[in-house]
């Protein structure tokens, strides 16, 4: 169902009306008029196909339905946190946002360009900030304007969230779950996971979008990702995300499988004298080995060639003598082949955690819980091994 359709005064009144059971204390709360509310109300359970809430002598109760649906309105609320924003001015900030344009926006929404940008320019008037700007063709949200489709984003996700999970309910299996994957991830546990959780939920759709943790930190804050797996960042910058430890990794030194070293357990000093590729400075990987050869007394070995890439790495691992230093899961495959080898352990006290983030806000359906069970079912199973 598209939640544009929807009214949000309307949705604010049924979230008022779980909370207070009568459709006369939250037309009080909301200034609607009773007949307003109860009309509403009825649309919105003809659009779902389900009750929201019992009808009694005494008040309202809510059903299952009116269970999932009224916290999930209450959530997207606090993100919108202003009585002045409405589905068609929401609508058209988060459309202006993500295309640049008034035209692209007209585009990507179906609605004309003068009405999307009226929407911007009431919503900027009415919370008194200027959001856009214009640049030629273009019209380029400020730090005010991102930060606010940020918080529509996530409003957006909590009532589409809330709508399938009532869907649901009726045996119409229309839910999903973003998954972002850092490089350690695909290995082995995110694989696992997906394979534990689709045997029992074969009608969900998965979408696995791959990167460095830069490159998914915005989508997870911006509600376009669920989870981001992989290495854990400690201590955790972002106060509006929040992390779960799944297992600890110990990387290890590796090189093809004829290195000069192949074979010594190569002291600090001896690793040193070859040069390295590795992920970029900032990620968990390049800070052991930055502490592994500090905590030796040695300065740090040359890193002609950086990369996130492990098929990067492994290619230019096998026709040079350059090591790397990688979590065993990630070069499983090519240590089997007898492309790569360890030359040695990174030492216990530089291991790195490997677990979930996830908003902090985060309110997970009954799927994503799920599939959060299997990603610390799947952790076990591997560390058991």
């Amino acid at each position: 169902m598209d939640i544009w359709s929807l009214n949000l005064r309307h949705l604010h009144a049924i979230e008022r009306i779980a909370h207070l059971g009568t459709v006369s204390g939250a037309a009080r709360a909301v200034n609607l008029s009773q007949p307003a509310i109860t009309q509403g109300l009825g649309r919105l359970e003809d659009l779902l196909g389900v009750p929201l809430f019992e009808r009694r002598h005494d008040g309202m109760i809510p059903t299952a339905a009116g269970h999932i649906l009224s916290p999930r309105i209450a959530a997207a609320l606090t993100h919108i946190n202003s009585p002045h924003v409405t589905m068609s001015r929401m609508r058209a900030m988060l459309a202006v946002a993500e295309t640049g344009s008034y035209t692209s926006a007209s585009a990507l929404t179906g609605l004309a360009a003068p009405s999307i940008h009226r929407a911007i320019s009431d919503l900027s008037l009415a919370l008194r900030r200027t959001l856009v700007t214009r640049r030629g063709k273009f019209a380029m949200t400020n730090e005010a304007g991102r930060q606010l489709a940020r918080e529509f984003r996530l409003a957006q996700v909590e009532l589409e969230a809330g709508l399938s999970e009532v869907m649901a309910l009726r045996g119409h299996e229309t839910r999903r779950i973003a998954i972002g994957a850092m490089p350690l991830s695909r290995a082995r546990i995110l694989p696992a996971a997906v394979a534990r959780f689709l045997a029992r939920r074969p009608q969900v759709r998965l979408t696995i979008v791959e990167g460095s943790r830069a490159e998914l930190i915005e989508p997870l804050r911006s509600g376009v990702i669920d989870v981001m797996v992989g290495a854990l960042r400690m201590p955790l910058a972002e106060a509006d995300l929040v992390q779960r430890p799944l297992f600890a990794d110990v990387p290890a030194f590796y090189a093809r499988y004829d290195h000069p070293l192949a074979g010594q357990a190569p002291t600090a000093a001896e690793l040193a004298r070859f040069p390295f590729t590795l992920a970029p400075r900032g990620t968990p990987l390049r800070d052991g080995f930055e502490g592994y050869f500090s905590e030796s007394g040695l300065p740090l070995p040359a890193v002609p060639v950086e990369s996130g890439s492990v098929m990067m790495i492994r290619q230019v691992l096998m026709g040079t003598d350059f090591i790397t230093l990688l979590s065993p899961d990630q070069v499983a495959v090519e240590v089997e082949a007898g492309w790569l080898r360890s030359l040695a352990p990174l030492p216990d006290q530089f291991a790195r955690s490997i677990g979930m983030t996830t908003r902090a806000s985060l309110l997970p359906t009954q799927v994503q819980s799920e599939f959060f069970a299997d990603l610390e079912a799947a952790a076990g199973a591997c560390g058991a091994e």
